[in-house]
């Protein structure tokens, strides 16, 4: 099992995880995202802090438990990999399945997240969507209304001349006045029944609205529902409140100039690396340290990782 993999499964339950001499990976949670078609749920964005770098226990005590391993061979598993890695990001990208791309650019190391897993544990279940676009086509027949008086005047002669149906003027008269309200009515129909067309579709809009609303409210009552049970907790960490004094120096050169000594400590910390001025040598050069431990096995496999990848001149200072 990967060191990357260790570090999946803490980002499922922790919103920090510290890769010891290597750096942070911190989640922040987003809300949902809509975007005209394009709905994406909540989720964690991850980042990375390359100066968060002291081990907090939590990463190699998982190891430890996982593969039921003595604690002091987890931290060593952990300097096995950050090697490697560090090895690679020299020669192309690092990449890291599941949490990101990392790249080498003018000595600056630079991380690209990978959106592919979402670690916020209360969007299980859901995954972005793209809802199809709606089109709707309204076919309006053409209208033809005859409102020609004439027309209706010479069939009602003709009918009375081959029926034996008597009509006078006056009932004529009113026949003529209900053919003009006839047509009247025909035009007015077609407005109300164009204006019904545009009502209909406007409620089925609206149902349609509704039911989506309806099914995305059915799929987070499923998802609240839900329940996780990890089998394997992690155990209680007791931290102490005294802070470790660092009198273990890893150090990477010595500066008869001391503008020349700050200026390698402001090249070593863009890298990184918390380094610092620990004071002169009997010869009164300037000391620059890479980075300083309490711990000298902690010390020693950083020396080795320092000595392979940034100074292979770098020794070990030990401060009384």
């Amino acid at each position: 099992m990967t060191l990357e993999n260790y570090i999946k499964d803490l980002l499922y339950r922790y919103n920090c995880v510290i890769v010891p001499d290597f750096g942070a990976f911190i989640l922040n949670p987003k809300s949902a995202i809509i975007n005209k078609s394009n709905f994406t749920p909540p989720f964690k964005q991850i980042t990375f802090n390359s100066l968060i770098q002291n081990n907090d226990g939590l990463l190699a005590n998982h190891i430890a438990k996982t593969d039921k391993m003595p604690y002091g061979t987890a931290l060593n598993f952990i300097a096995f990999e950050i090697e490697v890695w560090i090895n690679t990001l020299l020669d192309e990208d690092l990449t890291l399945e599941g949490i990101g791309v990392f790249s080498l650019i003018e000595d600056n190391i630079h991380f690209e997240a990978d959106t592919s897993i979402n670690y916020l544990t209360s969007s299980f279940g859901l995954s972005p969507f793209i809802s199809n676009t709606v089109t709707r086509e309204v076919v309006q027949a053409p209208i033809v209304v005859n409102n020609n008086i004439s027309t209706y005047k010479e069939q009602v002669e003709v009918l009375e001349e081959q029926a034996p149906i008597y009509i006078n003027q006056e009932k004529r008269e009113k026949s003529t006045y209900f053919l003009k309200y006839a047509a009247v009515f025909l035009i007015g129909a077609s407005i109300v029944g164009l204006l019904g067309k545009k009502a209909y579709d406007l409620n089925l809009e609206q149902k349609q609205i509704i039911a989506l609303q309806e099914q995305q409210t059915s799929r987070e009552n499923e998802i609240q529902t839900a329940t996780f049970v990890i089998n394997s907790p992690l155990p209680t960490i007791t931290l102490n409140t005294i802070e470790p004094i660092n009198n273990l120096h890893i150090i990477a050169g010595s500066f008869r100039n001391k503008s020349n000594a700050h200026k390698k400590v402001k090249q070593l910390t863009k890298k990184g690396y918390n380094a610092s001025i620990v004071g002169q040598n009997k010869w009164n050069l300037t000391q620059v340290a890479i980075q300083s431990f309490s711990n000298l096995d902690e010390a020693n496999q950083n020396l080795a990782i320092i000595k392979a990848t940034v100074a292979k001149d770098a020794w070990l200072l030990i401060k009384k």
